[in-house]
């Protein structure tokens, strides 16, 4: 018996360790017909190993044509509310179909800002986060945004999260280490060293959930930092996860809601900043979305959240 990665290296000694790994993690190497998803899984001699290797992507993202809801456009930036599902720029899994495509197709010139493989991209949303996202479309707005972003100071991004149960206090302020998970790479913990300052200034929304779910609240997040995960993190931190969390949440409690959430319910809802051309103070507003909103009362959401103390803005 030997270890699956090994006899699919002994046929394929052009790829590399790594390669061969993706290729399994993503399926392309099936063991007696069934598509294997371990390179450490033992094989013998007699297993009919395939090995299909998928057809290169292409080194520079193309347009497609993907619809976009544009909340804000001039020749400088553009302000989309993304959707839920829609991942921001090509990354392994998902090579098409992104932000990036489609607004390569939206605005061509977008292609030349920044980096290839992320044209006009500052910064960024988990793939099943929904809301305001904007990218640069010149060359200028591009360094004063990333400048922005990289500050800190110069942009306000706020949240809302929908969350199983309901903090201790009805405000509060967030400020620790964001790193790799040290058994789990592909979550993001709570770490001592190697990780970044990570600060979210919460509140609960009162009233802003229907009274049909009364475990759920709904608690709105201006961060201050934009790690990897950071409002999911933080919320399950005070033990109330995001509903719908396949990875930091509780899936038996999401299990009891009716709908049962489709994903993560978080959503960048409102985006200030100062237009990195003209100068100009700029805020926009995302409306909840509708599988959100499902959950959620009819009442507007009021809180606006100091960054400092984490209390109500005046």
């Amino acid at each position: 018996m030997e270890r699956l990665d090994k006899v699919v290296l002994a046929r394929m000694p052009d790829f590399s360790r790594s390669r061969i790994e993706g290729l399994i993690k993503a399926g392309y190497v099936t063991v007696n017909g069934v598509a294997a998803d371990k390179a450490g899984m033992k094989v013998s001699e007699a297993d009919d190993i395939v090995i299909t290797v998928p057809p290169p992507v292409p080194a520079v993202p193309v347009p497609e044509e993907i619809p976009l809801l544009v909340v804000y456009e001039d020749d400088d930036i553009v302000v989309v509310d993304k959707p839920p599902g829609l991942v921001v720029h090509p990354a392994p899994g998902h090579y098409s179909g992104t932000l990036v495509n489609a607004l390569l197709a939206h605005c061509p010139t977008i292609g030349s800002i920044g980096g290839v493989a992320r044209p006009g991209i500052v910064h960024r949303l988990d793939q099943d986060t929904s809301g305001l996202i904007v990218a640069a479309k010149s060359e200028p707005a591009m360094l004063g945004l990333a400048k922005a972003f990289a500050s800190h100071d110069l942009v306000e991004k706020t949240y809302v999260a929908l969350c199983h149960g309901r903090p201790r206090l009805d405000a509060g302020r967030i400020e620790n280490m964001i790193g790799r998970h040290p058994v789990n790479r592909k979550k993001m913990a709570l770490v001592d060293r190697d990780g970044k300052v990570a600060i979210t200034n919460w509140q609960v929304a009162p009233g802003a959930v229907r009274p049909q779910y009364p475990g759920v609240t709904a608690v709105v997040c201006r961060i201050e930092t934009g790690r990897t995960h950071q409002i999911r993190v933080h919320m399950a931190s005070l033990g109330c996860p995001v509903v719908g969390d396949a990875i930091y949440g509780k899936g038996a409690l999401d299990r009891t809601l009716d709908p049962v959430p489709p994903r993560q319910m978080l959503h960048a809802w409102r985006l200030s900043l100062w237009h990195p051309v003209k100068g100009e103070k700029m805020s926009f507003e995302a409306p909840i979305p509708a599988d959100m909103a499902v959950y959620m009362a009819d009442a507007p959401l009021q809180p606006r959240i100091d960054k400092q103390t984490g209390g109500n803005r005046p």
